[in-house]
C-alpha cells in the first residue's frame, strides 16, 4: 500500500471523524433548540400568571386605596367644615370694624367730594376773575399814558427803594425850555458833588404783550422783533434831545429806563447790537436791577457827602466849644481870686472880733451887765480854700518880661 492510500485513508477517517463531531453538534443544537422553546413557553405562561396576580394585586390595593381615601376625606371635610364655620365666624368678627370705618370713610369721602367740588366752583371763580383781571390790565397796558404812568411809578419806587428821599437827592418831572420846546425827563437824580443823571422811564409793551399772546412762533418772533425795533425807537429820539446839554452840572449821557428785565432781555435776544448802538449815542438802557444798584452807588456818594459834612460841622463845634472853655476858665480864675479875698477877709474879720472885741464881751458879762438870755453865736472856723488848678490848660502861666 502507498503513500497515497494511506494518506486517502486518513483524510476519510478524518471526515468520518468531522461527520460524526457535526452529527453531534446538530443533535446539540437540536436538543438547545428545544430547552429555548420550552423556556419561551414557560416564560410566557410565567408572564401571564405575574400580569393576572398584578392585575389582581392593584385591583385590590386601588379599592382599599380608595376606600381608605374616601374615609380620610370624610373626615377631612368635617374636620374642614367646622374650622371653615369657625373662620367665618373670626373673619366676621374681623370684618365687622373694618366695614363700618369703610362706610363711614365713604361718608367722608362723599363730603370730601361735595367740598373740593364748592373748592373747586370757587377756584374756577377766582381764575376766570384774575383772567378778566389780567385782560383788563394787558388792555389797559396797551394805552401808552398807562404804561408811562406805571414806568413813572415803578421807577419812583425804585429810588425810594435805595434811599433817596423826595425833593432832597432827586426830583420828579423837572421841565426846561430849549429852542422853543419844553423838555422833561422823568427824573433828575442829584450826585453828591452838585452833579446830576437824567433818568426817563419807558415801557414798550404793546408788542411784547402780542408776542406773548401769540399761538405760533413765527408770529411770535415777528412781534418781538417789533418789540426791539420800539426800544431802538426810543433810544433814537433819547439822544435826538441831548437832554444833558439843557441841564446844568448834567452827566452827558440819559438813562432809559426799562420797568421789566424781561422787557430789555426780549429787545437784546432779537438786536444784538442794540446796547452798543444805544451806549455810542450816550443813552444807558437800565432794567430795575442795574437801576437799584447805580442808586445805591448813589445813595452811597451822598452818605459819605452827609459824614463829610457832619465832619466839618463838628470840627466847627469843637473850635467854637474850645473857644467857650476857654472864657469859662477865665470867667473861673476871676471867681476863684474873688473866694479867696472874701476868706481872707473873713479870717480877717474874725481875728479882729476875737483880739479887740470879745475881751470887752466877757468883762461885760463878768460885771453882770449882759442880758443872761442872750449868748454869742460861735463861729466857725473856715480852713477850705478854693481848689488848686493843676491841668496845664488851666494852670496860671507865667508871663515872660519881653511880653510887655
Amino acid at each position: 500500500m502507498g503513500a497515497a492510500a494511506r494518506r486517502e485513508e486518513e483524510l476519510r477517517g478524518e471526515l468520518r471523524a468531522e461527520a460524526e463531531r457535526r452529527s453531534a453538534v446538530q443533535a446539540e443544537l437540536r436538543a438547545g433548540e428545544e430547552k429555548l422553546r420550552l423556556l419561551q413557553e414557560g416564560r410566557a405562561q410565567l408572564l401571564e400568571s405575574f400580569q393576572a396576580l398584578a392585575a389582581e394585586a392593584l385591583k385590590s390595593n386601588r379599592d382599599d386605596f380608595l376606600h381608605q381615601a374616601r374615609l380620610s376625606m370624610e373626615k377631612f371635610q368635617e374636620g374642614a367644615r367646622g374650622d371653615l364655620d369657625q373662620r367665618q365666624k373670626a373673619i366676621a368678627e374681623v370684618v365687622a370694624p373694618v366695614s363700618e370705618k369703610l362706610a363711614e370713610l365713604g361718608g367722608k369721602v362723599q363730603e370730601m367730594e361735595k367740598t373740593r367740588f364748592g373748592a373747586y366752583s370757587a377756584l374756577f371763580q377766582q381764575v376766570k376773575s384774575l383772567h378778566e383781571e389780567t385782560g383788563r390790565l394787558a388792555n389797559a397796558f396797551r394805552a401808552p399814558p398807562q404804561r408811562g404812568r406805571w414806568a413813572e411809578l415803578h421807577l419812583r419806587r425804585a429810588v425810594e427803594l435805595a434811599g433817596l428821599s423826595d425833593h432832597c437827592d432827586f426830583y420828579e418831572q423837572v421841565t426846561v425850555t430849549a429852542e422853543g420846546s419844553a423838555m422833561r425827563p422823568d427824573m433828575v437824580i442829584k450826585l453828591a458833588g452838585g452833579r446830576t443823571v437824567l433818568v426817563d422811564a419807558k415801557a414798550p409793551f404793546a408788542a411784547y404783550v402780542e408776542a406773548g399772546e401769540a399761538t405760533d412762533d413765527a408770529t411770535r418772533v415777528a412781534r418781538l422783533r417789533d418789540h426791539a425795533a420800539q426800544v431802538r425807537q426810543h433810544v433814537t429820539l433819547l439822544s435826538r434831545k441831548s437832554y444833558w446839554e439843557h441841564f446844568d452840572e448834567s452827566a452827558e449821557l440819559i438813562i432809559l429806563y426799562l420797568p421789566s428785565d424781561a422787557l430789555f432781555v426780549a429787545a437784546l435776544d432779537h438786536d444784538r447790537e442794540l446796547l452798543e448802538t444805544a451806549l455810542r449815542q450816550r443813552v444807558v438802557l437800565a432794567t430795575p436791577s442795574t437801576l437799584l444798584a447805580l442808586l445805591l452807588t448813589v445813595a452811597h456818594g451822598w452818605k459819605q457827602e452827609k459824614m463829610e459834612m457832619n465832619a466839618r460841622e463838628i470840627a466847627n463845634l469843637g473850635r467854637d466849644l474850645h473857644k467857650r472853655i476857654s472864657d469859662s476858665a477865665k470867667h473861673l480864675a476871676k471867681l476863684g481870686k474873688h473866694i479867696d479875698g472874701t476868706v481872707r477877709a473873713y479870717n480877717e474879720a474874725v481875728g479882729s472880733l476875737e483880739a479887740r472885741v470879745l475881751p470887752g464881751a466877757r468883762r461885760f458879762k463878768e460885771l453882770q451887765a449882759a442880758n443872761v438870755d442872750v449868748e454869742i453865736e460861735p463861729l466857725v472856723q473856715l480852713e477850705s480854700t478854693p481848689r488848686r488848678l493843676t491841668a496845664p490848660e488851666l494852670a496860671e502861666r507865667e508871663v515872660p518880661e519881653d511880653a510887655n
